[in-house]
């Protein structure tokens, strides 16, 4: 079976080389992706090739994958190319299997980290934010993210993701901020809209609110404090109707008086109750204590102090201290007490009555007010005293306690202003900085700590202090911690009945959703079940208006139609600049004057904004539809744009605007950790562009299990370089035998030889798998089954065994005929199955085959197969011949390593085959074909015990290896004992005169 080697006839001197038909292609065996794939991105650009996609794909069913918005903000990561990739997998196997499938890309455009850059360009130039117009800002800030679309659309464009790249949708557009602004104003319009002064989380480095989406959780170094909150009185109280001032008592109404009270205020004479807390900065801050109802405690008494201590205690002999008792061991080592007793049981439901003084009465005059003790369900044993130090101003908890026992009405001071610093209600620590938001220190702990601390200590209320380092919310933007700070803000309520619901609509919508994988479900649900109100203001300048009027009386938002679409108008025409630009009045028009009604000039929070992006895009666009087939991002988007987008839709629409949602891991190194500049393990997706070619990336992506984190580095990207070289060879081989190959050549499968008809099958089988596969965005699976067809069941078997007919056959021969049509059959489904993978080669393999100058596999749909083809007991029969063949050909490997033969055509194996359905399978067919030997015989005899058997195989198939009897063809290269006996062809065997007599014929025709 020759490729090109001499064929001369030895006897006669001529060369059979012209007789033969060995492959031929232009289709090189390098691919040189990194130079190529730039000229078919120029090729589609220049055939409009997105055009006609959506010209082709006109009337059919819609397939829509809406894009969630990356960030305007720097050049691609990792991350972006996987998700990209991924996504335009969906969209173009979507597209090729019947679907009208479009894609528009898209881009979050407003918040905080590009505000950021701009300012920090301002501050290059010697200008800081608070001197730059706010105007001239915001034009800023859209110049910075118009500038990063484009450079980010190029990237995205060289992975080969198809799209809408010339008409995107950007949440900086004007129709877009007029779409969220009227978004928003439908949720006032259902009065789920409110003020709410309550603490939420708050960077004093960023100077806003942030959402639980915007936080992220590293380890910190927090001083830690334990308090003496002496007890003042025993006065049980009710719920109180007015505000704690310095008098406090007035607003404790007692509700027992009795034998019980009076024990209880005895018991507690001269004692105090010890809390503990990793932010001593919130002490100036405390209304209250907060005791477990299910807590023991005990009251102890200490007896003596540590004598191996070179300062002196902040407590000392006779002190008495109330604490939890399972944390009472601890709490004595910290305060370096060495010895103590337990002189009394405290029953948790009598510390209701408990009134404390605050640990810094008597400090500039500001804390002369009462601290209760508050029941709260949030309290443990698990760390600290078994009390909790409540302030409602810098904790939600804390504020939920607070409420409950006193209403809303109670006043919760704000102590802290928007920069950090406490205010004048924080009497004596008046400017003090919980975080340092400038300078070299930005983001580290400030003074207020140390001025707190040293403030206990002087009032003699600190009886120990450490430190812990523990996991801490910080924002994702400047990796800052963030505080809880008690300030006024905009929500959007998640409770209530009937269509106010807005949180068991979510869920309900969320078990109407298809996830992939399924466990992203139960994610987001507990998510929404338990997140609190919709934080949507945020204190900036760049980002979408909360476009609304608060009356200046009663906080409330105004809600007239005629305003409203007065501003939806303006900011459609001009922008959300139009908001900040025009006077009030011309808002509110004749009805209601601006000295009533204030104008909010705080932003929403950008989640709302992508959030909203279904309403301006797949509404706003006629060839998408609402609502979307699929949602796919990370998995960290079940807590951002999957869940701000549920919210926004059920909000206004009554249900989630996807059918189905698709997340993604994170991308690794490949050692598993995080990439990271400082580690220098960073794996820039253009860097493997340059070197390896996009579909390269695009091989990685696929044969990656998206539903875990995935790992990229340089061996693995090796194993995607070596599945290429692979395919690209199968491809080059499928090409060079398909050479001038005409339909009038083809062959009808009922008259095709066995093997043909074998392949056929499994196309049949991988069709299916194939289109259920990307059905199911199952690309691993598609890439794996299309990958082994191309390697393992073609290269290694089925092209293997039929090159020689290919090469030696007449051509006018039925089984030469029938392999070629099978390769043609082979070549279109292999090479369209894989083109929303490898879209450059797929596209030039199609064009090596169908040349044309507007022509594209990107045109194409996935080939029918017939369903026909499929033949189980032909696929069984078929399974039990290759059994038997891979025992012989792992015999010939032995016969050809121990230089017994130099090539499989030298052997005709004896295999002795004791299965009778095994054998019986090889009924009809030339076994020698199958093996590529010369000769082959199989028998049901016993094999010797030295006969060759396959480990891990049958061991019902053995093999004696033998020398194939006769002389060598000089044409086909098998040795045969017919050759020689022809006179005028002395070194041909009888297939191979054939074939040389049939082209000297027609040749001399």
């Amino acid at each position: 079976m020759p490729d090109d080697a001499s064929t001369a006839d030895h006897k006669s001197g001529r060369d059979y080389k012209d007789t033969l038909f060995l492959p031929q292609t232009d289709f090189p065996m390098r691919a040189g992706l990194p130079k190529r794939e730039p000229e078919w991105l120029a090729r589609w650009a220049q055939l409009k090739l997105y055009e006609r996609l959506r010209e082709d794909a006109k009337g059919r069913e819609k397939y829509v994958l809406h894009d969630g918005p990356p960030y305007a903000n720097g050049h691609l990561h990792m991350g972006h190319a996987f998700n990209k990739v991924l996504k335009d997998f969906v969209v173009r196997s979507r597209q090729m299997s019947g679907y009208d499938a479009n894609y528009v890309p898209g881009w979050d455009c407003h918040g905080l980290p590009i505000e950021w850059q701009v300012e920090k360009e301002f501050a290059a130039k010697g200008k800081a934010k608070r001197d730059v117009p706010t105007a001239e800002f915001r034009k800023a800030c859209r110049d910075y993210a118009e500038k990063w679309v484009d450079i980010q659309r190029e990237e995205f464009k060289r992975y080969g993701v198809e799209g809408d790249w010339d008409d995107p949708y950007t949440t900086m557009a004007f129709n877009a901020e007029a779409a969220i602004v009227e978004e928003f104003l439908k949720f006032v319009d259902k009065g789920v809209v409110y003020r709410g002064s309550k603490p939420v989380m708050w960077s004093p480095v960023e100077q806003t609110a942030l959402a639980e989406a915007e936080i992220e959780y590293h380890d910190h170094q927090s001083t830690t404090i334990w308090v003496k909150f002496p007890v003042e009185h025993f006065a049980p109280y009710q719920r109180a109707p007015a505000h704690f001032d310095n008098e406090g008592k007035a607003a404790l109404h007692p509700s027992i008086d009795s034998d019980e009270t009076a024990r209880m205020a005895d018991l507690l004479d001269g004692a105090s109750i010890v809390i503990w807390t990793t932010t001593p900065w919130t002490i100036p801050g405390n209304r209250a204590i907060c005791y477990g109802p299910r807590l023991s405690y005990g009251l102890y008494e200490v007896i003596a102090m540590r004598d191996d201590l070179d300062f002196e205690p902040w407590s000392k002999p006779g002190d008495k201290l109330v604490v939890s008792d399972a944390l009472a061991e601890s709490v004595r080592e910290a305060g370096l007490v060495a010895e103590w007793k337990r002189t009394a049981d405290v029953p948790a439901d009598t510390l209701k009555g408990v009134q404390c003084a605050h640990p810094l009465k008597g400090f500039s005059g500001g804390y002369e007010f009462d601290v209760p003790l508050l029941a709260g369900d949030h309290v443990t044993d698990e760390a600290g005293t078994g009390f909790v130090h409540t302030a409602p101003g810098h904790g939600a908890e804390d504020y939920i306690a607070w409420v409950d026992a006193f209403g809303m009405e109670a006043e919760i001071p704000h102590t802290v202003d928007e920069f950090g610093a406490y205010t004048d209600e924080a009497p004596g620590f008046e400017g003090a900085k919980v975080i340092v938001t400038e300078g070299k220190k930005k983001g580290k702990d400030g003074d207020a700590n140390k001025r707190v601390i040293d403030a206990l200590i002087e009032r003699g209320t600190l009886l120990a202090r450490g430190r812990l380092t523990h996991s801490y919310p910080h924002s994702w933007r400047s990796k800052a911690p963030v505080i809880f700070r008690n300030t006024a803000q905009w929500f959007i309520r998640l409770g209530g009945e009937g269509e106010n619901g807005l949180r068991d609509t979510a869920l309900k919508a969320i078990d109407d959703t298809h996830f992939t994988p399924a466990s992203g479900k139960n994610r987001i649900r507990a998510m929404v079940e338990g997140r609190p109100d919709w934080l949507v203001s945020r204190q900036r300048a760049w980002g979408v208006p909360i476009a609304i009027f608060a009356d200046r009386d009663t906080g409330e938002p105004l809600n007239d139609p005629a305003v409203n679409k007065r501003i939806i108008d303006a900011v459609r025409e001009h922008g959300a600049d139009a908001w900040f630009n025009t006077p009030s009045q011309d808002f509110l028009g004749d009805h209601h004057s601006a000295n009533q009604f204030e104008k909010v000039e705080d932003i929403l929070d950008v989640w709302f904004d992508s959030g909203s992006t279904h309403a301006f895009c797949l509404e706003g666009r006629n060839d998408l539809k609402w609502p979307a087939d699929l949602y796919l991002e990370g998995s960290d988007q079940h807590r951002g744009w999957f869940q701000s987008s549920l919210l926004e839709s059920c909000g206004t629409r009554g249900r989630a605007p996807y059918d189905a949602v698709l997340t993604h891991g994170f991308v690794l190194d490949d050692q598993g950790r995080k990439m990271s500049k400082s580690i220098g393990n960073v794996v820039d997706p253009a860097d493997i562009i340059q070197q390896y070619g996009a579909d390269i990336l695009r091989i990685w992506t696929a044969s990656s299990d998206y539903s875990e984190d995935l790992r990229i580095g340089k061996e693995i990207i090796g194993s995607a370089v070596d599945a290429y070289r692979k395919l690209r060879n199968t491809l080059r081989y499928l090409l060079g035998a398909l050479a001038d190959f005409s339909d009038a050549e083809r062959v009808e499968p009922a008259d095709m030889p066995e093997l043909e008809q074998y392949v056929l099958h499994r196309l049949a089988v991988l069709d299916g798998e194939v289109r259920i596969g990307y059905e199911k965005f199952d690309f691993k699976g598609v890439w794996r089954k299309c990958l082994d067809f191309a390697s393992l069941e073609l290269s290694a078997f089925y092209l293997d065994i039929r090159k020689d007919s290919l090469y030696c056959d007449r051509p006018d021969a039925v089984r030469r005929r029938a392999a070629r049509t099978v390769m043609s059959l082979v070549f279109d489904r292999l090479v369209t199955w894989l083109a929303p993978v490898c879209v450059f080669t797929m596209e030039e393999a199609w064009l090596s085959r169908y040349p044309s100058t507007d022509g594209s596999v990107h045109l194409q749909q996935f080939p029918e197969t017939p369903a026909a083809w499929r033949n189980d007991d032909l696929g069984a029969k078929w399974k039990k011949i290759r059994e038997v063949r891979r025992v012989v050909t792992g015999a010939l490997e032995v016969e050809r390593r121990e230089k017994r033969i130099g090539a499989s055509l030298e052997a005709a194996p004896h295999v002795h085959v004791a299965d009778e359905g095994l054998l019986k399978a090889y009924d009809g067919l030339d076994a020698a074909e199958l093996f590529i030997t010369s000769g082959a015989t199989l028998t049901d005899k016993s094999a010797p015990d030295a006969a060759f058997r396959l480990e891990g195989e049958t061991q019902s198939v053995a093999v004696v290896s033998v020398k194939a009897d006769g002389e060598k063809c000089r044409r086909c290269w098998r040795i045969l004992p017919e050759v020689g006996v022809h006179e005028a062809h002395g070194d041909l065997c009888e297939r191979c005169i054939d074939a040389v007599e049939s082209a000297d014929a027609r040749k001399a025709s």
